[in-house]
């Protein structure tokens, strides 16, 4: 009995030091995404984009010589179900957390995360994720109150249109840029001459379309999610609504391009990401992601790409992991292709999280995304 104690003892030893050993040389960073439901097709984007960086973070030694340590967590799309989710890595002592995407699950699972202090890296654009003196939300993509400013002026400035009409998706990230649009119209002058509201998943935009062709508006103001997005297109064609159509980065993704078909010819917009960006170091990575995955990436790749070289730089800069450290090293912090080259393109992220980068008008020609003009970073930070 001596000898079976003690050799259980030893075994019991080992496995902790076996334990141990695999701690110290992995970091965990778990994913938290949408993996099915209406938010599909943006998390999966994500997801190939986080796991196409880990394996090249970790094939290069990992940061700081450990490995990164992941797991896709599927939030179905569904803010309750995003919250279990989160307290689940959370009770795994997570370095940082990646994901959501939808801004409404967002909204209920950044406050788990700032109660245990740990950075939660976000591809959610809803306008209010980044008021809320939450130090722990960082973003990947503009914030509703970067990006509508900047539609507003090219439909002021190069549009010259007197009014427009709007059909939103009725969630967070649809009202939260409805607010914004709708007020940014109003400080350019520019009428409101249709306001519909349309349902997230909705598959009939028979009596939405309708509405739009009365409503003889300039231009078409079209802020719904990837799938929705490419019906709604479907059935202005078929209808034969002629107002010029128009958008933000969703009504011009490379998922919504595909399901329409011709009928995204035409549409233009402002994209914060593409995978069309005449930049060398997107068209890389657009090329890598391709070749792995068989399909395109939109602009919900390249967030979860440059989200984990992210952590993987401002690490690098603290000398450490550690996730207190972290948070306080975003604040300000700008990160530049030539110093951290999975970025991409330069980013700045402010005291609140919120980020800022060169962005994209484009047009779809010919089922592809062209991009027509630059747009400057709106503000410089500390370059690191």
């Amino acid at each position: 009995m001596r000898h079976l104690a003690g050799t259980l003892v030893i075994a019991l030893a080992a496995s902790l030091a076996t334990g141990a050993a695999c701690a110290q040389s992995t970091v965990y960073i778990p994913d938290v995404i949408e993996l099915s439901g209406p938010g599909a097709v943006s998390g999966t984007n994500w997801r190939d984009g986080v796991a196409l960086a880990v394996d090249e973070i970790n094939a290069a030694g990992g940061i700081l010589g450990r490995k990164i340590q992941t797991e896709h967590l599927d939030t179905q799309s569904n803010p309750g179900i995003s919250r279990a989710q989160v307290q689940k890595v959370l009770d795994k002592d997570p370095y940082v957390v990646l994901g959501p995407i939808y801004s409404g699950s967002v909204k209920v699972n950044m406050a788990l995360t700032q109660q245990a202090e740990i950075p939660q890296i976000v591809g959610a654009e809803a306008a209010d994720i980044t008021t809320q003196s939450n130090p722990w939300v960082f973003r990947t993509a503009f914030g509703q109150q970067f990006s509508m400013p900047k539609i507003a002026n090219y439909l002021h400035d190069k549009l010259k249109v007197k009014s427009v009409a709007v059909v939103w998706v009725n969630n967070d990230f649809g009202k939260g840029g409805h607010d914004k649009f709708v007020k940014e119209m109003k400080a350019h002058n520019i009428a409101i001459s249709a306001d519909i509201s349309t349902e997230q998943g909705q598959v009939d935009f028979g009596s939405d379309v309708i509405k739009l062709k009365s409503a003889k508006a300039d231009a078409v103001f079209v802020y719904t999610n990837e799938e929705e997005s490419a019906r709604f297109l479907i059935e202005a064609k078929r209808q034969g609504l002629s107002t010029p159509l128009f958008g933000e980065t969703t009504l011009l993704s490379q998922k919504v391009v595909e399901l329409a078909g011709p009928a995204a010819n035409g549409v233009r917009g402002h994209v914060g990401l593409s995978a069309d960006a005449p930049v060398p170091a997107i068209e890389a990575f657009t090329k890598k992601f391709s070749d792995r995955f068989k399909y395109r990436p939109d602009h919900n790749g390249i967030k979860g790409y440059t989200a984990v070289y992210l952590v993987k730089y401002v690490t690098e800069k603290n000398g450490k992991f550690d996730s207190k450290a972290f948070g306080a090293a975003m604040k300000g912090l700008t990160l530049t292709p030539d110093k951290a080259p999975g970025m991409l393109m330069e980013a700045s992220w402010d005291q609140n999280g919120d980020i800022d980068r060169a962005s994209f008008l484009a047009e779809i020609v010919d089922g592809k995304q062209k991009i027509v003009e630059t747009l400057p970073k709106l503000n410089r930070g500390r370059a690191e």
